[in-house]
């Protein structure tokens, strides 16, 4: 398996990561990765970027060096109605727009209270993508939120950024969670969630799991640069 394509990417400009766009792009030139999303922080995660800084990736390419750039935003989860924390101008200008749950941003509550906050955020249609669903700081119903997921045509994450990181028992969860997707046809997605740039593409562990689980590659959209954007443009 050799994908090359990452759809959880931060810059500088999300407070507490350490690479600028440039780096970026280089290290993918570098790597073969030929398509990545820029998904800076939304502005309930302190140190992050104003909402300008959001709006303005109009301003950048859509291919630089040979690499497609979409320009996106992870935004908050910031109740158990699943609200976010971008409003909706920002988000009909962005290509892709992953939606997580972070500590600072919500305290974790019940299984149900947390599998609410994911399912609502789900239901709005703002999102594109669950970013770490497999976090353990916030215990869900697995296949509750897996269900949802498939009924409204978005991506689950499997983040290998978690591995390396806070969230670094989250491998049972992450496997469950691709085994679910796999039993349910639900699109799941490879996010380095990558704070440094020499972290970009590193789905060494994605392969891990969707080799234990032996995850079917059609339901994976970011196989191809042709598929993610065909799986975007059908949320659009």
């Amino acid at each position: 398996m050799d994908i090359r394509i990452d759809t959880h990417v931060h810059t500088i400009a999300s407070g507490h990561a350490y690479s600028v766009l440039s780096d970026y792009v280089r290290v993918a030139v570098e790597k073969g990765i030929e398509m990545f999303a820029l998904t800076d922080h939304g502005p309930a995660m302190p140190g992050s970027p104003h909402l300008y800084h959001l709006a303005n990736q109009v301003v950048i390419p859509e291919v630089m060096d040979g690499v497609e750039i979409l320009k996106g935003v992870e935004a908050n989860i910031i109740d158990y109605d699943g609200e976010i924390d971008i409003p909706n101008y920002i988000l009909k200008s962005l290509d892709i727009v992953l939606a997580s749950l972070h500590p600072p941003c919500l305290e974790a509550g019940t299984v149900e209270e947390n599998t609410s906050a994911l399912t609502n955020a789900i239901r709005s249609g703002k999102i594109d993508i669950i970013g770490h669903p497999g976090n353990p700081a916030f215990e869900i119903d697995i296949y509750e939120v897996v269900r949802c997921a498939k009924e409204y045509n978005v991506a689950l994450e499997i983040n290998s950024g978690s591995f390396r990181g806070s969230r670094v028992t989250s491998w049972d969860n992450c496997v469950d969670i691709a085994r679910a997707c796999k039993e349910i046809g639900t699109f799941v997605t490879t996010g380095s969630d990558s704070h440094l740039h020499c972290h970009l593409g590193e789905f060494g562990k994605i392969y891990k799991i969707f080799e234990e689980v032996d995850f079917p590659l059609e339901l994976v959209v970011t196989e191809s640069k042709e598929k993610l954007k065909e799986f975007l443009s059908s949320r659009r």
